[in-house]
């Protein structure tokens, strides 16, 4: 098993990403046959009820997580709330689920969008950094 620090979280919902604000997180590679990953989340208590919902639902659904550094591109799993515990003034989420296998490039995809919106050349250094930040969610992803 191989444990990474998770420095942000976003559900991924039709209308974009719906980021999570962490105190803390880890992400767990379990390195086994079906490729399992488990995502903790340490967050406010006030979210609860979102993934108490998942939970309920058994829903499985899609996120991404940046792992170790902030420059690394997110991460896509695919994951089903396992638990969630109250812990003080904050819960412990716990996903587990995978890593999906198509890794998008971030880069040469918002290169790809933004070209084709036909963006200026004086606009395109501005808008491909703000977009590398930010990292909105692109047409293909």
């Amino acid at each position: 098993m191989k444990t990474f620090k998770m420095l942000s979280f976003d559900l991924v919902t039709k209308d974009g990403m719906q980021p999570f604000p962490l105190v803390d997180g880890i992400i767990i590679n379990q390195e086994d046959s079906h490729q399992s990953w488990i995502l903790e989340l340490f967050m406010d208590r006030q979210l609860r009820s979102i993934f108490d919902e998942l939970l309920a639902n058994d829903a499985v659904f899609n996120v991404r997580a940046v792992i170790s550094s902030p420059d690394n591109e997110p991460a896509p799993f695919r994951v089903a709330v396992h638990a969630v515990h109250e812990i003080g003034e904050h819960i412990s989420v716990l996903l587990k689920g995978t890593l999906k296998i198509k890794r998008s490039k971030y880069a040469e995809q918002l290169l790809a969008e933004l070209l084709a919106e036909g963006v200026s050349s004086e606009d395109l250094l501005e808008r491909f950094a703000h977009g590398m930040k930010e990292r909105p969610k692109l047409k293909n992803d």
